[in-house]
């Protein structure tokens, strides 16, 4: 009776290392699941599924095709990154103007900004986005964007702004507006006017008789209303957003500057996503950047309509005497490098 309890024992024991091995081999596919498991946690760490949020500031409203676009571009990276990265839009400078915008990119508090020759703060090429009488229309406009020009001023801006440009987008000429009206530049004696922190403006609009300051332009409505300022320029669209037909009766018609604007994202933030979600937001600017254009000539129209619906009066002047007249301050601003591209601007057909 002993030998058979002792032998139903031992087969006991055996089956239970039996079942042990058997575990043991259950529980190298649970390792390795764990290691699986491992790298999806490596992955995740390195950003991949991780949602990013981007911050994007203007200056213009609510109904500025700058916010339409940027509302579209949102939509559009949102989509083609699976919603990994998200745009939360700031308009009415609610990050503050351009230049503190792109001082917090910088610092690392804000991601993008829509922005353009006050990049000439850091980058002295920036500049010529927004030459005086360098750009002709339009079609010249996108030859010298797209073309070696244009290819030199982003490489400059990525260089020493600190940001990555993603797509640019055509602005309306600028005009000067007023309450009296400016038909040629011996009517800016004593004329006070606001511009953009630019020092080519400022050397510009001084040669041609003005008295320019620099405003940020939420405060140039205010600047208006309290007679601080008598005018400013800017593209039409811009006038109407700020509301500026209530503080102005004149548009004057100088179309002093063809210019464009860049929508740009913070080096670092660009570089931290990888190249598959570079690809794929780049994919939506390209996309957003058609829209814009399609937008444009319509928008330019249906601005000038409002404004002479809100009572502004377009007056003719003599460009060719504008221009000039601030063609010396135009070649005392430049450098020899900037004064370079201005040429080659002018040349390009």
């Amino acid at each position: 009776m002993k030998k058979f309890l002792w032998l139903t024992l031992l087969s006991v024991m055996v089956l239970a290392l039996a079942a042990c091995g058997n575990g043991g081999e259950e529980g190298e596919e649970t390792d390795d699941q764990a290691a699986d498991n491992g790298n999806d946690s490596e992955e995740q760490a390195s950003g991949d599924g991780e949602q990013i949020t981007w911050s994007l500031g203007h200056l213009s409203n609510e109904d500025h095709i700058w916010h339409t676009t940027s509302e579209e571009f949102a939509r559009l990276v949102e989509e083609k990154t699976d919603g990994q990265i998200n745009i939360q839009i700031y308009p009415n400078s609610q990050l503050g103007g351009e230049v503190d915008t792109i001082n917090s990119i910088r610092a690392g508090n804000t991601d993008m900004v829509i922005t353009g020759e006050s990049m000439e703060n850091w980058s002295p090429k920036a500049a010529l986005l927004a030459a005086p009488y360098a750009i002709r229309d339009s079609e010249h406009l996108q030859t010298v964007v797209e073309g070696d020009v244009g290819s030199e001023i982003e490489e400059d801006i990525v260089d020493k702004v600190g940001v990555t440009p993603l797509f640019y987008m055509e602005r309306a000429p600028r005009n000067l507006t007023s309450n009296d009206p400016i038909e040629s530049p011996e009517d800016l004696s004593g004329f006070s006017m606001r511009i953009p922190n630019v020092p080519l403006f400022m050397d510009a609009w001084s040669a041609a008789g003005a008295s320019p300051q620099v405003m940020d332009f939420s405060e140039v409505f205010t600047g208006l209303q309290q007679n601080v300022i008598d005018g400013q320029e800017n593209p039409v669209d811009l006038i109407h957003s700020g509301g500026l037909y209530e503080v102005q009766e004149y548009v004057n018609e100088t179309e002093h500057v063809y210019s464009w604007i860049y929508v740009v994202v913070g080096n670092e933030q660009w570089e931290s996503i990888g190249e598959d979600l570079q690809a794929s937001v780049m994919e939506a600017a390209e996309e957003a950047e058609e829209y814009a254009a399609g937008l444009l000539g319509e928008e330019i129209e249906n601005y000038r309509q409002m404004l002479e619906d809100e009572g502004m009066e377009f007056v003719e002047v003599d460009r060719e005497a504008f221009q000039e007249a601030m063609q010396p301050g135009i070649e005392n601003s430049l450098d020899e490098e900037q004064l370079d591209l201005y040429e080659r601007i002018i040349d390009t057909e």
